[in-house]
């Protein structure tokens, strides 16, 4: 099967949000992937990248900032940073395929709506719960954003449809179980609170940019 450019430019319009999200953390993990293997000039590209761009919650307290901006900006810059080339893989794989439900149920403004309301709470979730003075980075938080905004639409439209809700308690309960699964086979490094609060935020946030329901659209 061959792909031609015109053939690929209505979904290159469609979903340029997820692709250009996706274009940033790999370029940036691949300069970090250079710095670590020492090929970069700057050995220490990846730290620096974690200082400058990581959440940490010190920040929120007494700590000093390397710039003026960054107790506010982390809440944003922490998203496009990953842990590695496992971690930026598993992340930008499970953004393209949530990517696909939400763009096309609210296109590619409500998508970046929910995904940045999702990165803010993921951000807010980890400040305030988290009991660390680790950097957090990574997608994640976003990610369960845009997970919980798709079962919030799935909630409603059931609700409306008069169908039962078992489904989204099932899909809640399974997020919950990868959580703990999670917790346990990185020995308690994940970072919990980051999901709890993406999830919750792209629940809330999923109902203010659509809250029609749609039961036609009800599975």
């Amino acid at each position: 099967m061959s792909f031609s450019l015109p053939a690929l430019a209505p979904i290159l319009r469609r979903y340029w949000m997820p692709l250009g999200l996706i274009a940033v953390c790999t370029v940036l993990e691949g300069i970090l992937v250079l710095g670590d293997l020492g090929i970069l000039a700057t050995p220490r590209a990846r730290q620096t990248a974690y200082e400058y761009g990581g959440f940490w919650p010190g920040l929120l307290d007494e700590w000093r900032p390397n710039y003026a901006v960054q107790p506010y900006a982390m809440f944003l810059t922490y998203a496009f940073l990953h842990s590695g080339p496992t971690h930026l893989i598993f992340n930008m794989v499970t953004l393209w395929s949530l990517a696909w439900a939400v763009i096309q149920r609210v296109g590619s403004s409500g998508f970046c709506l929910l995904y940045t309301g999702a990165v803010l709470g993921g951000a807010v979730g980890f400040g305030l719960l988290a009991e660390t003075t680790r950097p957090m980075v990574g997608a994640s938080g976003g990610l369960f954003g845009l997970a919980g905004g798709i079962l919030a639409w799935s909630y409603i439209d059931r609700f409306s449809a008069s169908l039962g809700l078992w489904p989204v308690v099932r899909a809640v309960a399974g997020l919950l179980v990868l959580n703990l699964v999670m917790w346990w086979l990185m020995d308690g490094l994940l970072a919990w609170e980051t999901h709890l609060g993406g999830f919750v935020a792209g629940w809330v946030t999923a109902l203010l940019v659509d809250p029609r329901s749609r039961p036609d659209q009800a599975e």
